[in-house]
């Protein structure tokens, strides 16, 4: 009888893949050395979310921000006129930045288009990151901070703010 192989686990390689590889608007610009990825990833905590699976509602108070290994989220609200919008986000970017930086509840509502598997960083997480690795806390600010910029100079992609 043949073994089953093992279930896939997360190797923090494959983000580093994915943010590298990234074909989407508002990639994660977090070029890191393979040391500095080896000291972010204790900060990061690995997590997988099934179709139809909702990370954060809109209006939550959470300020976690998520970076996207693989699959796609949807992101959706709903306006003062009760219009949806919608936007999706895939592997190599990141979603939660509006309230990582605004500390306002969240914008919208992100759920799983697909399987997908992310790399979350707590407030909490990022607090002693920026305690005990400065340069790394700056670099993953600054990629957070590119994926706003990129999202709110295209029409289309602000609606991905979160």
């Amino acid at each position: 009888m043949n073994a089953m192989p093992p279930p896939a686990s997360f190797d923090i390689q494959h983000l580093v893949d994915a943010i590298a590889q990234a074909r989407v608007d508002d990639p994660l610009l977090l070029q890191l050395t393979p040391a500095q990825w080896l000291a972010l990833a204790p900060y990061l905590q690995p997590l997988a979310l099934s179709p139809g699976q909702i990370l954060f509602k809109q209006g939550a108070a959470d300020r976690t921000l998520y970076l996207i290994e693989s699959g796609n989220l949807s992101v959706h609200y709903e306006d003062e006129q009760g219009e949806v919008r919608l936007a999706i986000v895939g592997a190599g970017s990141a979603v939660g930045e509006g309230s990582f930086f605004s500390r306002a509840p969240r914008s919208a509502t992100v759920q799983a288009g697909m399987p997908a598997r992310l790399w979350n960083l707590s407030p909490m997480r990022f607090h002693e990151l920026s305690n005990r690795q400065p340069e790394l806390a700056l670099a993953v600010a600054m990629a957070a901070g590119s994926v706003v910029a990129k999202r709110l100079t295209n029409r289309r992609r602000r609606d991905a703010v979160t």
